[in-house]
């Protein structure tokens, strides 16, 4: 991973923020369904990265409206719950974006001085002809999007075309699959690279067991990815999937905070 040559890689504290909820049975996370169909539920994260200088924010959420319309167990306000890291919305300066489904890209209004870090292709899907496909679109939220329309025209997004550094020590990776631009973060923490892989695998399971979820724009790619995120995290255990309840068991538990844990520490 590269860095400035004014600015040394540092190591980042890194926190994966629990806001909501949904219940959700293992058929439904399975392409192909689950012949022994049981719970699975489902949650939903955002993740701070902290340095001693710099403060970066991958993903937003959504809020309590979003939550009413699409029936989820809000559990906290995702911006809100930054103070529990004793961070404000005015001291986030980065913030990426791994896809623009709702429950990653709401509250883009929320960060009066962040930037926001896309795929070209990501803004591409979600404003070009697949949207014109009701179940290519079910998974966005149009308000979300002329949000970030709007920050565009404010001069507030960085575009990014595959692989690339978004600051020394974060690095964004496109995988693709589960939307056309998804990325996943790899961040340099005290243990090594942990990877934030976001929708590339929205569970432990989906990724071991290469079976993977069904909301997806291509099924390669997203095979694919698994392969990516292995190749460039310390190890298996570097790597942290999106919406598995599986990741607040592993970690240490936030003092502040039962719905916060640390990734940057090693998992139980």
């Amino acid at each position: 991973m590269n860095a400035t040559l004014t600015e040394a890689v540092p190591t980042y504290e890194v926190y994966a923020i629990r806001y909501a909820h949904m219940p959700r049975m293992r058929r439904d996370n399975f392409i192909g369904g689950d012949p022994h169909d049981s719970a699975m539920p489902m949650d939903f994260f955002v993740w701070l990265l902290k340095s001693d200088t710099r403060t970066i924010l991958v993903d937003t959420g959504f809020n309590a409206a979003t939550a009413k319309i699409r029936d989820r167990a809000m559990i906290q306000d995702p911006i809100d719950a930054l103070a529990t890291v004793g961070v404000s919305p005015e001291e986030v300066e980065d913030v990426i974006i791994t896809h623009l489904h709702y429950d990653h890209a709401g509250n883009l209004d929320r960060l009066p001085n962040a930037r926001f870090h896309i795929q070209d292709a990501e803004v591409e899907y979600a404003t070009g002809r697949c949207m014109c496909f009701a179940p290519m679109r079910h998974a966005f939220a149009v308000e979300d999007i002329v949000e970030l329309v709007r920050h565009v025209y404010a001069d507030r997004v960085v575009f990014h075309e595959g692989d690339g550094d978004v600051a020394p020590g974060v690095r964004a990776l496109k995988i693709g699959g589960h939307t056309k631009g998804l990325q996943s973060v790899c961040v340099s923490t005290q243990r090594g690279q942990v990877v934030l892989a976001s929708d590339a695998s929205h569970y432990y399971e989906n990724m071991d067991a290469e079976r993977p979820f069904p909301i997806v724009y291509n099924v390669a790619d997203m095979l694919a990815g698994y392969g990516q995120l292995k190749a460039v995290a310390s190890s298996p255990d570097h790597i942290v999937p999106g919406h598995d309840p599986d990741v607040l068991k592993k970690y240490p538990a936030h003092q502040a905070d039962i719905n916060t844990c640390l990734l940057h520490l090693s998992p139980r």
